[in-house]
């Protein structure tokens, strides 16, 4: 085997994929794929469906080259050259995963160890992906210490590992039962929002960036789902001078719009 400073990126995909088969499991018996994208897309799968148990500094090493490698071809956006509100408020469309800031934030579910669906379009499987197995492990940490699920409106803060932000923050918003959200569900939201920005004070971090918490599968409306947002953190900066920048990232146009009219 090449040592892992001479190995070309094409050369670590396969290593990392003929490791994870070895180790069994979901997708362990899928044929490798002989081009770059489907390689790419069954190495994601074998990270995404494997257990949060410990693994060996090779494997790691490898992982991460080959993660900071696809980080160096991707568009990095700096949240510090992003335009602001006067209240520090940001806009941004795009991939969280790419985005350089002291903290992303996770729309996680309960077990906060990700989603276990291979290439799964959502936001935790993204982050997940792009950070690397020791984001799962780390999670798995802190539920251990805890000892039972993540309640919903909490935030918890992990490194970012690959990704560009220097951290994580998961949060676990409220599923959306009916045609509406219940006044609880509103509530359970803003504390989503009040949790993560908390931990960020906490920590020290000078820039935050969210995603839009529980507006994917968990069903929660678009529009109240931003409004709460807004409100939320800018009630929160009147008295925070820690935060020096709030980014809302968001992927859909529909969603740029909402925030661009909420922020004018």
């Amino acid at each position: 085997m090449h040592i892992n400073g001479v190995m070309t990126q094409a050369e670590r995909r396969l290593w990392l994929i003929h490791y994870l088969k070895e180790k069994g499991g979901p997708l362990a018996d899928a044929p490798v794929p002989p081009d770059a994208d489907g390689q790419r897309r069954l190495l994601r799968g074998l990270m995404n469906v494997r257990p949060p148990a410990p693994i060996g500094p090779e494997f790691l090493a490898v992982q991460d080259a080959y993660l900071q490698t696809a980080l160096c071809h991707k568009d990095v956006t700096d949240a510090a050259t992003l335009p602001l509100t006067p209240d520090r408020l940001g806009l941004w469309r795009g991939d969280i995963t790419t985005l350089r800031v002291d903290a992303i934030v996770n729309a996680a579910n309960g077990a906060l160890l990700g989603c276990f669906i291979p290439c799964h379009s959502c936001i935790d499987n993204a982050i997940h992906s792009a950070s690397g197995v020791q984001l799962r492990l780390a999670c798995h940490d802190l539920m251990k210490q805890q000892g039972a699920p993540e309640p919903t409106g909490a935030a918890k803060l992990t490194p970012g590992f690959n990704l560009p932000a220097r951290y994580v923050v998961h949060t676990v918003g409220p599923i959306v039962q009916g045609p509406q959200p219940t006044r609880e569900d509103r509530e359970a939201l803003a504390a989503c929002y009040h949790a993560c920005l908390t931990r960020a004070v906490e920590h020290g971090l000078a820039s935050l960036a969210f995603c839009c918490i529980s507006t994917g599968v968990f069903h929660f409306p678009n529009e109240p789902a931003a409004e709460i947002a807004v409100r939320t953190v800018r009630d929160f900066l009147k008295n925070d001078h820690t935060l020096q920048r709030v980014i809302f990232n968001v992927f859909t146009e529909r969603d740029e719009t909402l925030y661009r009219l909420l922020l004018a």
